[in-house]
């Protein structure tokens, strides 16, 4: 598996699997310019990186969006939220999720962030269950107002 920073040739496959599950089937609409929009503003800012793995064929498999965060407090720490992670449906369960979390992670730490957040949805039991494995805790309420 290699983990490498998403080209715009990505984005259909990137929606498909965004699209992909119960949620994401009620909110997505693949094939919707808006897509090519977003991704040129994330491309386009250097505390942005959308990731995408790819299997040996070169096929994306899964992907994800890491955000650093610069803050004032706790010393003026850099945080790094991981957004938006999907695995291939044919590929889930396979470790790769844990794979490209951990990459995510030394990504942080190379960029010197002291903090890796992420939120999930709180219907989600199993990936509550999948990122607690890897050392996440519940140590917030997240809270969002739709605008």
């Amino acid at each position: 598996m290699k983990i490498r920073k998403a080209a715009v040739t990505d984005v259909d496959a990137i929606v498909a699997m965004l699209a992909d599950d119960p949620l994401g089937a009620t909110r997505e609409r693949p094939g919707d310019p808006a897509y090519l929009e977003a991704f040129a503003v994330i491309d386009a800012d250097p505390h942005q990186h959308l990731a995408v793995a790819e299997d040996e064929s070169g096929e994306v498999v899964g992907t994800l969006q890491l955000t650093f965060t610069s803050g004032l407090s706790r010393l003026g720490m850099t945080r790094a939220t991981i957004e938006a992670v999907r695995v291939r449906s044919d590929q889930r369960g396979n470790g790769l999720g844990a794979r490209m979390i951990g990459w995510a992670v030394d990504e942080a730490r190379a960029r010197g962030c002291g903090v890796v957040q992420l939120t999930t949805d709180a219907s989600r039991v199993d990936a509550h269950r999948f990122y607690e494995r890897l050392g996440f805790t519940a140590s917030h309420v997240g809270m969002k107002l739709t605008l």
